[in-house]
């Protein structure tokens, strides 16, 4: 199975540090319909009593009101690339040394292996270190075609 790579938005906001707001930010998208592919919650170390929550995807304009209301919005300044693949030994660090050979700096990762498939999520600093980061990933997908 080839790389398949996709630009995602991420949608976030910050939460309060106590027993059930990451469930009322959920809550109030799983009723507007969401269908949420990764969820990304923890404590926020450097402003104690709070977290951040990130998800994805956000689409349609019911579950765009929805993440509204929550208080959530997309993130800034954020460039998200979505990886979904067959699940190969070495794949992770082949991708991670083929961003950082094209200078490219990586600012979050998460990935998960079900069976034999693998879907990573990148986080860069940039929608622009995204697309460069989504070139040097498909030039490594070709070379492993050969």
């Amino acid at each position: 199975m080839a790389l398949k790579i996709q630009t995602v938005d991420v949608w976030a906001t910050q939460l309060q540090d106590h027993p059930g707001d990451l469930g009322r930010v959920l809550s109030a998208l799983a009723k507007a319909g969401a269908d949420l592919e990764c969820v990304i919650a923890r404590r926020q170390e450097h402003k104690p009593g709070t977290g951040v929550v990130f998800v994805s995807p956000i689409k349609g304009k019911k579950v765009v009101d929805a993440a509204e209301l929550a208080g959530m919005q997309p993130a800034a300044n954020v460039g998200t690339l979505r990886i979904e693949s067959a699940d190969k030994p070495a794949l992770g660090a082949k991708m991670c040394s083929a961003i950082s050979d094209a200078g490219i700096n990586l600012k979050g990762v998460s990935a998960a292996v079900i069976g034999n498939k693998s879907v990573v999520y990148l986080g860069f600093d940039s929608p622009e270190d995204a697309k460069r980061a989504a070139k040097a990933l498909k030039a490594l997908d070709k070379a492993r075609k050969k």
